[in-house]
């Protein structure tokens, strides 16, 4: 068994000493392309937020209006029944003055057909509102079932990341305290794994005991089609002073998110589209690097699990 690890280790020393100048180059790219894609969901979530905070704010404006236009429906009914009112007693005053003079009859036919067009034109306004209110109604009802969907559909989003997690954390319990973190934040699922599980110093090929962990971690992701699998490698500031063909702690870090990358695809059952490698060296740390505690935290793996928004963006364009 020895032999033929260190037959392995040799002849992936011999393939990586092979890397060309474009190949790093495309790694470089690459890296950056992957970084704008993820400040781009990052964004993505940041947007969808602002839209649900428009969403409840217009849900609250509409809802203003609802009782505005209640508020002017009860005005005009009661102008409305005063008019009535009015009328009834011009009516009743008409029916009295009829007997005693033809110029009061006149007065008063002047009047009632005045008080006629006033009720009349009230009856049309009292209408028209009632239409605008049904309008209203209706309208209220549509973005309220839409933003009902919508919350719907992140709060199902933000449930199966936490049993995502769950499931996560109950496929690694062994190897808890051994440089392994499971958690979710900002509608994401994070795996750390600390280089120690994984990797030895300067070194990109993955230990037995940190690739039992990796695959573990791959079983369960191959029953989540739908999310995205984001590895990033990560470094302390200690300059890289190791095999040659490396240019450094950037270097190494891309490497080693690779190296987990490729242990992934190992199972068939995760889609490689759903695979992002990435190496941030020393430039994200989780901890302070003038101590040697600090700096075995941030020599890491992390792996950034990430639901796809698509039926979220639907919901949003059909508002």
């Amino acid at each position: 068994m020895i032999k033929r690890i260190s037959l392995i280790a040799l002849t992936l020393f011999t393939l990586t000493s092979c890397v060309s100048k474009k190949i790093y180059t495309d790694l470089e790219d690459k890296y950056a392309n992957l970084k704008k894609e993820n400040r781009r969901l990052t964004d993505d979530l940041e947007a969808l937020s602002a839209d649900k905070t428009k969403l409840t704010n217009d849900l609250n404006s509409l809802k203003a209006a609802y009782d505005e236009a209640v508020k002017e429906r009860d005005q005009l009914r009661s102008d409305y029944a005063a008019t009535k009112t009015n009328l009834e007693n011009l009516k009743a005053s008409y029916d009295a003055l009829e007997k005693n003079s033809s110029a009061e009859i006149a007065k008063n036919s002047k009047k009632n057909r005045e008080l006629l067009a006033q009720l009349e034109a009230k009856e049309q306004a009292l209408a028209a509102e009632n239409a605008r209110l049904e309008n209203l109604k209706k309208e209220l009802e549509n973005r309220s079932k839409r933003v009902a969907e919508l919350e719907s559909v992140i709060a199902a989003k933000d449930a199966n990341m936490r049993a995502l997690k769950d499931a996560i954390s109950k496929a690694l319990t062994n190897f808890e305290g051994k440089g392994l973190t499971v958690e979710q934040r900002d509608g994401k699922v994070y795996v750390s794994m600390e280089n120690k599980l994984l990797f030895k110093s300067g070194s990109w090929s993955v230990g037995t005991e940190g690739r039992k962990a990796v695959q573990q971690l791959g079983n369960v992701l191959a029953e989540n089609p739908d999310i995205a699998i984001l590895i990033e490698g990560h470094t302390d500031n200690v300059p890289y002073k190791g095999s040659a063909q490396l240019s450094g702690n950037w270097d190494l870090s891309t490497k080693r998110a690779t190296a987990i990358v490729n242990i992934l695809r190992e199972n068939a059952s995760i889609n490689p589209e759903n695979l992002t490698a990435a190496g941030r060296g020393e430039y994200a740390p989780v901890a302070s690097n003038d101590t040697a505690e600090g700096k075995a935290k941030n020599r890491r793996i992390e792996v950034i699990l990430t639901p796809k928004l698509d039926e979220i963006s639907k919901l949003l364009n059909e508002i």
